[in-house]
Order: structure tokens, then sequence, then C-alpha cells
């Protein structure tokens, strides 16, 4: 018997994801739509997170917080099973350094801005944000120079909004989706790593190594081709999640003047 998937998983459904932005995008089409600031109100459980998250980052004060997509939204997955255990994941390395989760299922560079316009930078100064992000904007279709400027995009407004706070960027993970895609998450991944390679407040790390195996995407590191049906891979399990947090760790340690946290797998 396989171990299930739990059920909190939201399962990746392009679809849908692309369907939120089509109005905005057909109303200003001569707009770039990863920098357009862009709500998803006909998902309920998306407006009540961001109304859940500005209450706790009024109350936490962080003095680190993550910004993202579904992986970084994973990190909150409690499960008996260790491939599936996420939560404990978070706690071990970020528990003690007072961070606070804002990534959202499905969300992509648009969403992240509009986030960040409304309310999720307001009264707070953490020393650090990571932003992981882009993997939507690319599986929707959109191009690498699309999705560079809907990060560049993201990267500005933080540094406008929190002016003291240092960027740790990490690059888009590698996929099982399409060619195409991992193509166009390449090219996003040399440009970022090319632009950000001498800036002084912004950090950018390529965690893409932890996920291959021979060169090729590692599928067994991933949770989607286990779901059923099963998915192309885009989600890590808690396994491959450690992986990420061991990649950027001695980043996100300097930048927070801590002693990076002893990891427990070897990545190559």
């Amino acid at each position: 018997m396989g171990i299930p998937v739990p059920a909190t998983r939201r399962t990746f459904v392009a679809t849908a994801i692309a369907a939120a932005f089509l109005p905005a995008v057909r109303a200003r089409a001569q707009d770039n739509p990863a920098t357009l600031a862009i709500p998803r109100p006909e998902f309920p459980w998306w407006l009540e997170r961001h109304r859940q998250k500005l209450r706790e980052l009024a109350q936490a004060k962080p003095r680190l917080i993550f910004i993202g997509d579904s992986i970084v939204h994973d990190f909150e997955l409690g499960s008996p099973y260790p491939q599936y255990d996420f939560l404990s994941l978070w706690q071990r390395y970020y528990g003690d350094r007072n961070a606070v989760n804002l990534g959202f299922n499905g969300d992509s560079t648009a969403n992240v801005l509009w986030r960040l316009a409304n309310g999720e930078m307001a009264g707070i100064a953490p020393a650090v944000a990571v932003l992981l992000i882009g993997t939507n904007n690319t599986v929707q279709g959109q191009t690498a120079e699309q999705t560079q400027a809907g990060i560049d995009a993201v990267i500005a407004t933080l540094r406008t909004g929190l002016p003291a706070t240092r960027v740790l960027v990490v690059g888009i993970l590698p996929s099982g989706v399409s060619p195409l895609k991992s193509a166009a998450d390449g090219a996003v991944n040399a440009y970022l790593a090319d632009k950000y390679a001498a800036a002084r407040d912004v950090t950018f790390v390529d965690a893409s190594f932890g996920f291959l195996k021979d060169g090729q995407v590692d599928v067994g590191l991933f949770m989607d081709p286990r779901n059923t049906p099963p998915g192309p891979a885009i989600h890590p399990d808690a396994f491959a999640q450690a992986r990420l947090a061991e990649v950027i760790e001695p980043a996100l340690a300097r930048l927070l003047g801590d002693r990076a946290k002893p990891g427990t797998l070897t990545v190559p």
C-alpha cells in the first residue's frame, strides 16, 4: 500500500490558475500580465488566507518572511509520514527565526504583487525576505522575458516597500511539465543570476542542482507523480524540500547574521 498524500495537498490545476488572469489580461492586453497586480477573488480560501496572513504579520513583526507559491505554502503542511511532513522541516530551519510563511498555492508574480500592495509589507521590517516565484508564470505559457519582468517587479516592490530588508531570490525549481517550460525556467534563472550578481541588497541562489539526476529532473523527488491521477513533477516532497532548505541556508544565515543550521542530507 502506498503512503497517501495528505488531503490538504491542493492539486495543481494550470487551467484554473490561467482562468484567474483572463479578465485582466483581456482588459489590458498591451501590458505584461506578469507585472500587473491581480488578486484571485474567485477563490475564497485565497482571500481568507491573505486576511489571516495580515493578522499574523501584525502580531509577529517577523524577522524573516518567505514569499511565493505552493512550494512555499507547503511548508505549513504536517503529516505523520516523513516524506510529507513539511511543517517539521519549517520548524527545524525557521522555527526560531520569527518567520512568517507568505506562500499561496497557485500564485504567480501578479498575485504576489497584489498581496504586497494590499498589506503584506505594512508595518513590518524583516531582516530578510526569501522569494520563490515564477513557476506558475511559465506553466501558464508566459515567456521567460515576461516572467523575468514579473520577478523584477516583485523585487523592486520589496526594495521600495521594505528598504531595510535584504531579498534572497531562489531560482525557479526544475519540473517535469514540458521541455518548453524547462527552457523558459532555465532562461529566467540565468537572467536573475546575471542581473543580481553584484547587487548589494539582493542575493540570488539557484537550487536546481538539488533536484536533478544525471542532468535530468529527478521525478522521484516530487509528489505529483504519486497523486491519483498522477501529474507532472512540480511539487517537491518534504525530503526534497529539505534539499532546498539546505541549499539556501548558507546565504540565508549570512544575511540574517546567524549560524547556518546543520542539514540532514548531502547535496552534491
